[in-house]
């Protein structure tokens, strides 16, 4: 970016997922993206023209960074500045002061919320952890598989070599539970299998799952919130009717088929999804009023084979989660008795570059 450019060469900041404020040499706000207005909730129309002490207060070290960022044309990073907000509200953020030259503007503040960053840092640790998990996992079922359709085949022949109905019985047990193992088997292999991405209407996938939920529990109310203007996603219809049929079977077991599960979905902006920036994504949330989920396990609920029941598998949010991140997507969960919500982030734009028209 040219330094000598003027103030409309710095609409890419728009584009960026951290709070961007522009500022003159007298410390007045020329520009705010809108990462800057989510994170102080506030409008630009109400900053501009406005001094940045309006916005970010006097704390002693930023006063400071300013002062030498303009008399000297120096760059500052401060970390762990306290901002008091409106209200009272307190913040702790990261920021960069830089200076430019525009002839509108002469210093770029980029501040960074502390606990985004921690978040950011925990979800991407978390990713790790659990694709190495889903691949140990994967590993076993392979290795597991194969000797069961031996177990299975030895047992079958047995049976046809015994007289007796009584022995016959247990070659039945051997045979159901190798069946049973090699279905869990293949759930585990499944939520690998290769995409077949077209555009795909969310409402639709969800009244699909609303259905089958309703087919398999009578006493469980599905309710509905949706935003009809959002476009069609690009996806793989199969892969997200299993996602969310997952979460919200989960969700019925959990109330023991009586209850209400609530779809909503709605627009978000500025979204940053597996480090990549979206102006615009999907955001589902699967909401349900049973038991909650148990806090020692909440850390976990995506893991492999943990499972909040005492009969469950503990794979359908692991399948799910998988999905949704094939998708480029996140899913996170909140719970508490009487509310558990699972909010699921999709892409709804491709991802654009700085400075890109």
């Amino acid at each position: 970016m040219n330094a000598k450019e003027p103030l409309h060469a710095f609409s890419g900041l728009d584009l960026l997922s951290s709070a961007v404020v522009l500022v003159d040499s007298r410390l007045i706000i020329r520009h705010v993206n809108p990462a800057a207005e989510n994170l102080f909730a506030v409008s630009s129309r109400q900053l501009l023209g406005h001094p940045l002490q309006r916005l970010l207060g006097e704390p002693p070290e930023l006063s400071s960074a300013l002062d030498n960022a303009l008399n000297n044309n120096w760059s500052y990073t401060g970390h762990n500045i306290l901002i008091t907000l409106g209200g009272d509200v307190q913040l702790h953020v990261d920021c960069t002061v830089s200076p430019v030259e525009t002839s509108n503007a002469r210093l770029l503040l980029e501040v960074r919320p502390i606990d985004q960053q921690l978040k950011a840092a925990r979800e991407e640790q978390l990713a790790q952890q659990q694709q190495a998990n889903r691949e140990l996992v994967r590993n076993l079922a392979h290795e597991i598989k194969n000797p069961l359709g031996g177990i299975r085949g030895s047992a079958q022949l047995l049976e046809r070599e015994l007289s007796s109905e009584a022995l016959k019985e247990y070659t039945q047990v051997i045979i159901a539970e190798a069946d049973r193992l090699q279905d869990l088997m293949q759930r585990l292999l499944s939520s690998h299998r290769v995409m077949q991405p077209a555009l795909v209407n969310i409402h639709e996938i969800l009244e699909r799952v609303r259905r089958l939920i309703h087919a398999e529990f009578h006493d469980v109310r599905v309710n509905r919130d949706y935003d009809t203007s959002l476009p069609d996603i690009t996806g793989d219809r199969e892969q997200l009717i299993q996602a969310i049929l997952n979460i919200s079977r989960n969700a019925a077991q959990a109330m023991q088929g009586k209850g209400e599960i609530h779809f909503r979905t709605r627009a978000a902006r500025h979204v940053t999804l597996a480090k990549k920036h979206y102006q615009l994504a999907l955001e589902l949330q699967v909401i349900d009023n049973g038991p909650g989920i148990a806090p020692e396990i909440q850390d976990k609920i995506f893991y492999p084979l943990v499972s909040g029941r005492e009969n469950g598998t503990g794979l359908g949010l692991t399948i799910a989660q998988s999905f949704i991140q094939q998708h480029g997507g996140t899913i996170e969960v909140s719970s508490r008795p009487g509310h558990t919500c699972f909010s699921i982030m999709l892409p709804l734009a491709r991802k654009r570059s700085f400075g890109e028209d």
